[in-house]
C-alpha cells in the first residue's frame, strides 16, 4: 500500500488502523500516545508497530500525511471474530458451560463500531502533523468473567463459568495483555467522545450479532 501511495504521487493522507497492543504491558493506564518504550508482547503488536514505523518513514520522505490510530477492541453487527462471537458459538453448543481462555480477569477496553467510525472521521480531519498517533477507545475497562455473563444473559441462558488458568498470570494465551486501558483525551480535546461504555458497548454488539446469526 505505501509503495502505491509512493508510485501514484497524489494521495494527500495515508490512513494505518494500528493497535493497542504497540503498548505490550503498559506501566501507565490509561495509556497515552506519548508512552515510551514501546514493548509490544505480541508477534502481532509487533507487526503493528513495525508497519507505523515503516508509514512515518514514507510519509516524511515522499511528503504526503499520515493519521495512525491505535484502537481498543472495537465490536458491533457483522463480527465473525473476537470474543463475543466465539462464546456465542460455544454457548450455541453448550447452553450450560462457558469455558474461558485464562482466568477471565483480563481487563480491557471495548468500543462500539459506530463510535469508532467517528472518531477515525474526526482524527482526519483534525489532524496537523505530518504523522498523527491517536488513541481510539472507551473511557471504561470490563473483564471477560463480565463479558461472558453479559452474552449469556442476552443468549437467556444460565450458565457456570469454567476457566482454563491460562499462562502467565492468568492471560489467555501468550501474548495476551492482561490490562488495557487507552488515554482518549487527544481525540476528546478535539470533540469526539464515545457514545458507549465497554459494558454498553458488549451489550449492543451482541444484540446485534445474535440478530445476524439467529
Amino acid at each position: 500500500m505505501l509503495e502505491a501511495v509512493r508510485k501514484a504521487g497524489s494521495v494527500k493522507t495515508f490512513v494505518f488502523t494500528s493497535s493497542s497492543t504497540v503498548y505490550g504491558d503498559a506501566s501507565r493506564i490509561p495509556t497515552p500516545e506519548d508512552y515510551a518504550p514501546l514493548k509490544p508482547i505480541s508477534v502481532y503488536g509487533s507487526t503493528k508497530l513495525a508497519c507505523e514505523a515503516m508509514v512515518s518513514a514514507y510519509a516524511h520522505t515522499y511528503g504526503f500525511n499520515a493519521v495512525i490510530y491505535r484502537l481498543a477492541n472495537i465490536v458491533g453487527p457483522r463480527a465473525r471474530h473476537g470474543v463475543i462471537y466465539d462464546f456465542i458459538l460455544k454457548l450455541r453448543k453448550n447452553k450450560n458451560q462457558l469455558e474461558i481462555l485464562g482466568d477471565g480477569k483480563q481487563t480491557k477496553s471495548y468500543l462500539h463500531v459506530n463510535d469508532c467510525i467517528q472518531a477515525m472521521l474526526l482524527g482526519v480531519e483534525k489532524a496537523r502533523e505530518r504523522v498523527e498517533v491517536f488513541n481510539i477507545g472507551s473511557e471504561n475497562q470490563v473483564n471477560v468473567q463480565t463479558i461472558a455473563k453479559i452474552i449469556a444473559e442476552e443468549m437467556g441462558f444460565k450458565v457456570k463459568l469454567t476457566y482454563t488458568g491460562g499462562v502467565d498470570g492468568g492471560r489467555g494465551w501468550v501474548g495476551d495483555v492482561k490490562n488495557m486501558l487507552l488515554d482518549i483525551g487527544k481525540l476528546k480535546s478535539l470533540g469526539w467522545k464515545p457514545r458507549f461504555n465497554s459494558e454498553q458497548a458488549i451489550r449492543a454488539a451482541t444484540k446485534a450479532i445474535l440478530r445476524e446469526i439467529y
